[in-house]
């Protein structure tokens, strides 16, 4: 997964006297040509929650015919990335050879341990309409031990996401355990990603985990006081409950799992060695990455 249409934006991190807030994030907005993407770390101030290092919020965005997604081929090492849409749809390739429409709902997983190459794409029939994107894009670090498995790619269907309710509260657990369901989502290391949908005025128990954050991709909600707006997100501290409450018709993600220590992040490359992140920068200056099958043509230089 790539910085969408290679934007370079920074959040802006500030610190609210809250007892139940570590952090509050608050994302500067890069306006692509009636596409937004928002980043909300990492930045200086915040890296990485739990096995979390990346977080970036694309869309709501509109695309003309024959204007879109247009990613083309390039690497990653020592992460899994994780692509998954609120609306519209993209088109998945890889060096194992995987071709995969990503719709909303489903969650996209590639390891890319030791090396891979992939690209984002549209169908050219998607194309030829006026659609929607809207979605997040996420990167999680391997622990040492896994960071150069070999590389893989797993697609989840929407329908093999478990759903449950909560007083009330639609959740989906999208990887990791929260509220007594477990997602089939293969993980390397204690990870969560949870989904919630509230309506104004319902409550909801944040999930336990060594480290918390939540997002906040439509709405408005509050947390011990505190007004967490639409792109907002919260980290949370840990050593107690913590309870959501809507202010407004809201959709959030919760964030987190075990903190994997110190990770360098340079372009698309994230490893625990600045070593390893140069030699996987020199491969890829070199052509020694795999190819993608179906996209070999193109490729996104090294800055």
């Amino acid at each position: 997964m790539s910085n969408f249409l290679e934007s370079k934006q920074e959040a802006e991190c500030t610190e609210k006297p809250c007892s139940a807030i570590e952090q509050v994030i608050n994302p500067k907005e890069k306006d692509l040509g009636g596409f937004s993407v928002r980043r909300l770390f990492p930045t200086k101030d915040r890296k990485q929650v739990g096995p979390w290092v990346f977080f970036d919020h694309m869309g709501p965005a509109t695309f003309d015919p024959g204007i879109g997604i247009n990613v083309r081929p390039h690497p990653h090492i020592n992460l899994c990335t994780v692509t998954y849409l609120f609306e519209g749809e993209i088109l998945h390739r890889d060096s194992l050879g995987s071709y995969q429409t990503i719709t909303p709902g489903d969650i996209n997983l590639m390891v890319a341990g030791k090396g891979i190459t992939h690209s984002e794409r549209e169908r050219p029939e998607v194309m030829e309409s006026e659609r929607n994107l809207h979605g997040l894009q996420l990167w999680m670090a391997l622990p040492k031990e896994h960071e150069e498995t070999d590389p893989a790619f797993h697609h989840y269907e929407d329908a093999e996401i478990p759903a449950t309710e909560v007083d009330g509260v639609a959740v989906r657990v999208m990887i990791g355990s929260a509220y007594g369901k477990t997602s089939p989502v293969k993980t390397f290391a204690e990870t969560l990603y949870v989904e919630a949908k509230l309506t104004k005025g319902q409550t909801l128990k944040a999930p336990q985990a060594e480290e918390c954050a939540i997002y906040v991709a439509g709405g408005e909600v509050e947390v011990d006081g505190v007004t967490l707006e639409r792109y907002n997100m919260a980290v949370l501290k840990t050593d107690r409950e913590v309870t959501v409450k809507a202010t407004d018709d809201s959709r959030i993600a919760f964030i987190g799992g075990e903190n994997l220590g110190k990770r360098y992040i340079e372009w698309n490359f994230v490893s625990s060695s600045k070593e390893r992140i140069e030699k996987a920068k020199d491969d890829w200056r070199e052509g020694r990455f795999p190819k993608v099958p179906g996209d070999e043509e193109e490729f996104i230089p090294l800055p």
